[in-house]
Formats: C-alpha cells, sequence, structure tokens
C-alpha cells in the first residue's frame, strides 16, 4: 500500500512537471521567446546584454518555430510578410541553426546597393540624415566612433544607424534580392554580418524567419558585471532600457 501512495505521488508530480513543459514548449514556439543579444551588431538600437521578447505568430509558423529547427516540413504555415524596417529573427541560412537578428532593408525583388554610404533600393537613394549625437560604439572588444543618422525606408519607418567616421563602408555590388527571401542589415554597419555577406549569410528565405523583435524585457551590461554579480547590478542594470518597445 505504501508502495503505491509513492507510485502515484511520483506519477502525479512526473504529470504536473510534464504538463508544465508542454505549456512552455508551446508558448515558446506559438506565442513569446526571449532572446539574448550578445553582440554589437544592432547598436545602438540594441545593446549587448540586453534582453528581449520576440513574437513568433507575427510571420506564421516553420519548423524553425520549434526547438531544434526539426526537419518536420519546409512550407511556413499562416505565412505573413514582414514590413520593410522589421527587426527580425531568422536562422542563418550558412547552418540554419544559428539564430541573427537584423533590420529588414530588402524585400523580394528589390536592388539594394550602398553609394558613396548611402542605400539605394531599386536606384533611389534613402533619405538620411545626419544628427549630433556622439557615439562611441562596440565592436568586439574595440570602441568605434562613428556618426549617427536617421535613416527613413521607402513605407516611412525611421530608424538610428551608426557608421564609423573614418574607414567606413561606401559602395557595394548591386544586390538582387530572390524571390522569397529578404535582405537584412545591422544597424551596426561597419560591424555586423550580414546579408552583404553572401557567403556567411547572404539572402535569407522566408522559411528561415523565426519572428518579430517587439520589447526589451532586462539589460544588464556585462563590461561592467556578469549577471550574477550581485554587489555590481546597480552599475550595470540598465533601467532605462526596461520594458523598452523596439
Amino acid at each position: 500500500m505504501k508502495k503505491n501512495k509513492i507510485f502515484y505521488i511520483i506519477y502525479d508530480n512526473a504529470k504536473t512537471l510534464l504538463g508544465a513543459l508542454i505549456i512552455a514548449i508551446l508558448i515558446r514556439s506559438l506565442l513569446f521567446q526571449p532572446f539574448y543579444i550578445p553582440s554589437s551588431s544592432m547598436e545602438p538600437t540594441l545593446l549587448v546584454g540586453d534582453r528581449i521578447f520576440v513574437s513568433k505568430y507575427i510571420y506564421g509558423y516553420s519548423k524553425h518555430s520549434f526547438p531544434f529547427s526539426p526537419n518536420i516540413t519546409n512550407k511556413r504555415f499562416f505565412s505573413k510578410s514582414p514590413k520593410r524596417g522589421d527587426l527580425v529573427v531568422f536562422k542563418t541560412p550558412a547552418d540554419n541553426r544559428t539564430d541573427y537578428i537584423k533590420r529588414l532593408i530588402g524585400m523580394p525583388g528589390d536592388k539594394i546597393q550602398f553609394v558613396n554610404g548611402s542605400i539605394l533600393i531599386n536606384d533611389k537613394k534613402i533619405l538620411r540624415e545626419k544628427i549630433k549625437d556622439k557615439k562611441n560604439i562596440r565592436c568586439g572588444n574595440f570602441l568605434l566612433e562613428t556618426n549617427t543618422f536617421i535613416e527613413t525606408l521607402p513605407n516611412g519607418v525611421e530608424h538610428t544607424v551608426v557608421y564609423k567616421k573614418k574607414g567606413s563602408l561606401q559602395n557595394t555590388q548591386i544586390f538582387q534580392v530572390p524571390k522569397d527571401h529578404y535582405f537584412l542589415l545591422g544597424d551596426n554597419r561597419d560591424c555586423s554580418k550580414d546579408s552583404r555577406y553572401l557567403d556567411s549569410v547572404g539572402y535569407v528565405k522566408n522559411l528561415n524567419l523565426v519572428g518579430k523583435a517587439e520589447l526589451i524585457f532586462f539589460s544588464n551590461d556585462t563590461n561592467i558585471s556578469g549577471l550574477l554579480k550581485i554587489w555590481n547590478i546597480s552599475k550595470s542594470f540598465r533601467i532605462e532600457r526596461l520594458f523598452k518597445g523596439l
């Protein structure tokens, strides 16, 4: 009798844990997923140490919506097109495993080119206004002196970008975005591996889209301290970024 009671206790606990795990996987796969920002490629929009929520349902669902990207289908269900200017999390085409986050600049069929530092979309230069905001932006272990601009995309979306004061990217080839693919760039234009690098990232398939970044829910400056160093939390915690919309 005692053994049966122990068995039922274990069974009930296991059932509760399994149910909680299934609910957590469903929420993570179908609704929202947290991500950590480990690099400076999206500064000043996203900083190293930001933790963000990404909506998984906004572009529909593919195998990349689920943990470990199970090879169950090569179709996207309830598919919705992203918008130019969205902050998109995607699986890199190189390995279909690694998560990147970049800003969507080019839609399927677009021609994208950098000319004298400005972006041309379908031969039309996008509006770029320099602002008086001196920023030293991270690039790995280095700090870059940058110029800051407000760019306005053809659909009216505005965002902040930075370019190196010296040695900035000026001119590129013409990038012709294929059907069902997108062209994405980092806001830290001279410290971002993105669609300009055709061999490692390149054009991103619609299938590879994971979701849209919506909210910063926590931010900790890891250069000041690690999250676990509680005695430094007051210095490293970026309270002004708490629950900041994107």
